[in-house]
């Protein structure tokens, strides 16, 4: 390996070397724009143990019988669009990165690629407002992976990236529901199923997700150089 590629890869690893706008790049920034897409329709079932509220009711039970056990297991249908987001700004950086989403966020006003369909319509609905909040993570958490990606600065950026997210979220679906006069308990539904449980995974699969994304982009980089 020659000097100057030794050097172009140190400054990428450490000083967030840009990508270069090429036909490559552009390329890649509508294969992301797909895999937001491919993301937004496809869903995972997660289940792992917890432990539920009446849990010290259980405790002079067999805990080996199988009734008893899976009641202490749950599962969550998963749709994995936000940690998807961080893995292309991850990879592509911020400007491509948001390049992606308004390339996913305007297509889907003409084309029906978001999770209830789309169309000018779309933006009367509730969850259009965590759509684009992806731009403003987006720009957050380009801007802060231009530094070193340590553990803590993933970390928090994964924290604070995803709560742009479900914050900006929740702020817009309260102004449709305020517009459609909608039901306190309508509202409180949809915050619970998209902004319960769901930031919790959000933030572990966008750290995942960062991590897979910053690793990709450096084997792309050195193939690009």
């Amino acid at each position: 390996m020659s000097k100057r590629i030794a050097k172009q890869i140190n400054s990428f690893k450490y000083k967030g070397e840009p990508i270069r706008i090429t036909l490559g790049t552009l390329i890649l920034t509508a294969l992301c724009i797909l895999f937001i897409i491919v993301a937004t329709f496809t869903q995972v079932t997660i289940k792992h143990p917890y432990l539920p509220l009446d849990t010290l009711t259980f405790l002079s039970q067999d805990v080996s019988d199988y009734d008893i056990l899976h009641h202490f297991i749950t599962s969550y249908k998963y749709i994995p669009q936000t940690p998807v987001v961080f893995f292309i700004v991850a990879l592509l950086g911020r400007k491509f990165g948001m390049l992606s989403v308004a390339g996913y966020i305007i297509l889907g006003l003409f084309f029906p690629i978001f999770a209830l369909g789309g169309g000018i319509s779309y933006m009367f609905e509730y969850g259009f407002g965590y759509i684009l909040a992806f731009l403003p993570a987006i720009f957050f958490a380009g801007t802060l992976l231009k530094g070193k990606t340590d553990f803590l600065r993933v970390f928090l950026i994964s924290i604070f990236g995803v709560l742009i997210i479900h914050i900006l979220g929740i702020l817009y679906m309260l102004f449709i529901a305020t517009l459609r006069h909608a039901p306190m308990d309508l509202v409180t539904s949809w915050i619970m199923s998209q902004s319960g449980i769901q930031v919790l995974y959000d933030i572990f699969f966008s750290m995942l997700a960062i991590w897979l994304g910053r690793q990709t982009r450096k084997i792309l980089w050195i193939v690009m150089c």
